[in-house]
This record gives C-alpha cells, sequence and structure tokens, in this order.
C-alpha cells in the first residue's frame, strides 16, 4: 500500500494516520466519534496521506454527512477517484449532503456516464437543483452561486422574519446565513440586512424597512474575475447573482472568491513566466502536458530571439570595426528587457485590481514615457561613469575616443529603457484589445521583443556618434 505523493505539508495528519490504520482495521465504527470534533479539512488532509485504496473505507466510515464535508476539501482528483469507485447509489447518498455548489463542481469532475447515474440517484429536487447549476459556465458567477441563501418576504416583520430563518437554519445547512436578502412575491430581490441587524432590529418593524434598498448583484454570465473585483471592491461576504428579472438566483460567497483569487493569481503568474497555465496542480501533470504546457512558449520565444540574431548579423561589421561596442550588449539588451518587464508586470496587476482599464492607455504612455527617460537617464549615467572610471584608471583602453563612446553607450541606454518601458506598458493593452489575457504578455516575450529594438538603438546611435572615428 503506497500513500498518496504530494508535498502537502500535513502535521496532523501524519500524526493521525498511524492510529486511523488501525482503527480501520479494529473498528472502523468509532472512527467517526473519534473524529467528530476535527475539522472537514483536517479529515481531509488525513484521507489524503492514506493508501489510495483505503480512502473509501475511511469515508464510508463517517456519518454521511460528515463524509461529505470532507469531499468538499478533498482534492479533486482523489474526489473524483473516490466517487467512481462507489456505486452511483452510494455516491448519491454522500453527495446529496454536499453544499449545492460544490455538488455540482464534484459531479462536473466526472465523465458524463458516470455522473449521471449520480444524478439519476439523487432526490428530484436535488437532481433539479444540481442539473440547473451545472449548466452554467464554471468560470462565471452561476457556477461559484451556492442556492443555500436565506430569503424572507419584504412584507415580513422582524419577528416573522427570525422565525422563518430559524426555520430555514433548522432543516438544513446555509452556507449564507449570514446575510438576509429580501425579496416581493414574486422573488425579485428588494434588499438586504446582515443577521446582526436583524437580530438588533425593534420588535415590529417592517423588514422593508430596515434593509437596504440599493443591493450589488450580478447577473448568473459574469466571469468569475469581475465577480472577485466586484466583491473585493464593496468588502462583501456574499454576493447574489439575479436573473434578467432581478429574481434571486444564488449566492457568491466570499470562501469561493478566495478560491478565484488564488487560482487567477496562479494562472497569471505561470503565463507571466511564458508559458500556458496549468489546469492541475504542479505535482499532479503528467510529463508530456508539462512539455506541452512550456514549449510552445519556448518555441514563440526562439524563433523571436532569432530576430535579435538577425539584428546583431547586420551590424556585424560595425562590431567588427569597433569591437568595444561589442562588451555592452548584454548592458543594453538586458536593460531593455528589464524595464519592459517592470512596465507589463505593474500594467497587469493594475488590470487585474481595475485601476487601469484598455481606454487609459494614452494615460499609461503619458506616464511611462518621462518614467522611462529618466531611468535611462540614470542607468546611462552609470554606464558613462564606468566607461570614464576605467579608461582613467587604465583598466581598459577605449582609445583616443573614448568618450564619444561613452556618449554613444550613455544615449542609447535613454533610448532602449524608454521604448521597453512603453513596449512593456502598451502591449497587455495591446493583447486585452486583441481579446487575450493580458497575462499573456510574459517576462520574456516582452525582453525578446525589446531585444530586438535594443540592439537597433545602440548600433544606430553608436553609427552617429561614431562616425567618421571608429565607424
Amino acid at each position: 500500500m503506497t500513500p498518496r505523493q504530494n508535498e502537502k505539508n500535513r502535521p496532523l495528519a501524519a500524526l493521525l494516520v498511524p492510529d486511523l490504520l488501525e482503527l480501520l482495521e479494529e473498528a472502523p465504527e468509532s472512527i467517526g466519534p473519534q473524529t467528530e470534533e476535527m475539522h472537514p479539512a483536517d479529515l481531509a488532509d488525513i484521507a489524503e496521506a492514506l493508501p489510495d485504496e483505503l480512502v473509501r473505507a475511511f469515508l464510508s466510515a463517517l456519518p454521511k454527512e460528515r463524509a461529505a464535508e470532507v469531499l468538499e476539501y478533498l482534492d479533486e482528483e482523489l474526489r473524483t477517484q473516490v466517487l467512481e469507485e462507489l456505486s452511483a447509489s452510494e455516491a448519491a447518498s454522500i453527495v446529496a449532503e454536499m453544499d449545492p455548489d460544490e455538488r455540482a463542481d464534484a459531479l462536473d469532475e466526472l465523465d458524463d456516464e458516470t455522473a449521471d447515474d449520480i444524478l439519476s440517484e439523487l432526490e428530484p429536487a436535488d437532481k433539479a437543483e444540481t442539473e440547473r447549476l451545472l449548466q452554467y459556465d464554471p468560470y462565471t458567477a452561476g457556477g461559484l452561486m451556492t442556492t443555500e441563501f436565506v430569503s424572507v418576504d419584504e412584507t415580513l416583520t422582524v419577528e416573522e422574519a427570525l422565525r422563518a430563518v430559524r426555520a430555514m437554519a433548522r432543516v438544513g445547512r446555509r452556507e449564507a446565513m449570514y446575510t438576509i436578502y429580501t425579496v416581493d412575491d414574486t422573488g425579485r430581490l428588494r434588499g438586504v440586512l446582515s443577521l446582526r441587524e436583524l437580530l438588533a432590529a425593534p420588535e415590529g418593524a417592517r423588514i422593508s424597512e430596515l434593509a437596504w434598498s440599493e443591493v450589488v448583484s450580478v447577473p448568473p454570465e459574469m466571469l468569475q474575475e469581475e465577480v472577485s473585483q466586484i466583491t473585493s471592491n464593496y468588502d462583501l461576504v456574499a454576493l447574489p447573482v439575479v436573473d434578467l428579472d432581478k429574481r434571486l438566483l444564488g449566492v457568491v460567497t466570499v470562501d469561493d472568491v478566495i478560491d478565484v483569487i488564488q487560482d487567477e493569481q496562479t494562472e497569471d503568474a505561470q503565463k507571466f513566466g511564458g508559458m500556458e497555465a496549468l489546469e492541475d496542480p504542479y505535482m499532479q501533470i503528467g510529463l508530456w502536458q508539462n512539455v506541452r504546457k512550456r514549449g510552445g512558449w519556448l518555441a514563440i520565444l526562439a524563433v523571436s530571439e532569432m530576430l535579435t540574431a538577425s539584428a546583431m548579423a547586420h551590424y556585424q561589421g560595425d562590431i567588427d570595426k569597433a569591437t568595444m561596442l561589442a562588451q555592452f550588449i548584454p548592458l543594453i539588451m538586458s536593460s531593455g528587457g528589464n524595464s519592459g518587464s517592470q512596465a507589463t508586470s505593474l500594467i497587469i496587476r493594475a488590470m487585474a485590481l481595475g485601476e487601469v482599464r484598455v481606454r487609459d492607455w494614452w494615460r499609461v504612455i503619458l506616464r511611462e514615457i518621462p518614467a522611462g527617460l529618466i531611468l535611462g537617464l540614470v542607468l546611462g549615467l552609470l554606464a558613462v561613469g564606468r566607461i570614464v572610471m576605467w579608461h582613467q584608471l587604465g583598466l581598459y583602453d577605449y582609445g583616443p575616443h573614448w568618450a564619444r563612446v561613452a556618449l554613444a553607450v550613455g544615449t542609447a541606454l535613454i533610448g532602449i529603457v524608454t521604448v521597453g518601458s512603453v513596449t512593456g506598458s502598451m502591449l497587455p493593452f495591446l493583447l486585452k484589445r486583441l481579446g487575450f489575457d493580458p497575462a499573456s504578455a510574459s517576462a520574456p516575450l516582452v525582453a525578446t521583443l525589446v531585444d530586438v529594438s535594443a540592439i537597433s538603438i545602440y548600433f544606430s546611435v553608436a553609427y552617429l556618434v561614431l562616425s567618421g572615428t571608429l565607424l
């Protein structure tokens, strides 16, 4: 029996697994009572640390509702494996206890035949609710929302609303108990108030008088990135999802938004590194998927770098005449690429936070041009200082025209850093306009694009400054 290979740090799981293995063998019925005070996330860590063939037995030893909670925290790959190993009726009895949105996500990960078999075993109400959630794209508000929210008729009094909320809490788990939504007789969203506001409300007051009527809501088709942005902007713990008639369909809770933010940041970080985003955790992807995700961009960057080689070949005659120019090529190329990567990083993050939109491109240019000029001047002065120092100290003989060499390198750096800053800041806007993810403007791509212009600028400036001397 081999435990799952996972680098996740599980000190509690490592401590308890030996005891649980013993209980599974000698008294599996005692596992439920022994672990009833533990958080489901900790039990999921234990399940992931167990040998694969014992995970099903471990979950079967737990009460159905408890097993459902553990499934919600379980690694997606392992959860899929467990549900596929269970009979349709066994799987249905567990997923029926899951939150509706988690249930839909779990079934969406299965193949269609297995998911349909499990759906057919669910109670009609649960089946209909799950099928409705499965219709939404998983990366939209509809795919994120849960239908376990609390809503009351706006005409109720405080006492009547409290009785209704208590009844909902007793019937079953409500994922968003902390927010109360008010609706009219057609189910349209009318207002919102917190559970605390309801508890503190004066007796006899109408809910319609207490609820906030200006409710931030989103349509089910809204992309999850925009959902997370709105949730962050308004500091919400739950965001209602409504249809075209403003009927309340569900709510997106802050825990799902946190997951979205983490996934989006991971995806952007991978893209910015010059590769396609991974659908699965790094330790779970296969060799060929790893190669495929990275190989495409590497090939594109390699072809792009050939343009740099072509540019250098074009100026090879100048390099042969003034070999000292070659020693500054790494400085020239890295300065342009670094300035471009900095600008790209700033703009991509600003776009992700909603600080910058496509229409703001001209404002960004007006900021990046002076910034690039100043940064280029700083680097240019550093390069000039280095040339002067080395020449005066006799560390390198730049010949009688050393001042012109210093002027050429310093002037070129000003232009190159400015071009790099503008190119790096504008590339995300271009990609966004073309319908691509701005994060695709990876640092390696920006550096490669700027390299070509850097070589051209450098040798063009050198030719103008050194014409009639070294060239």
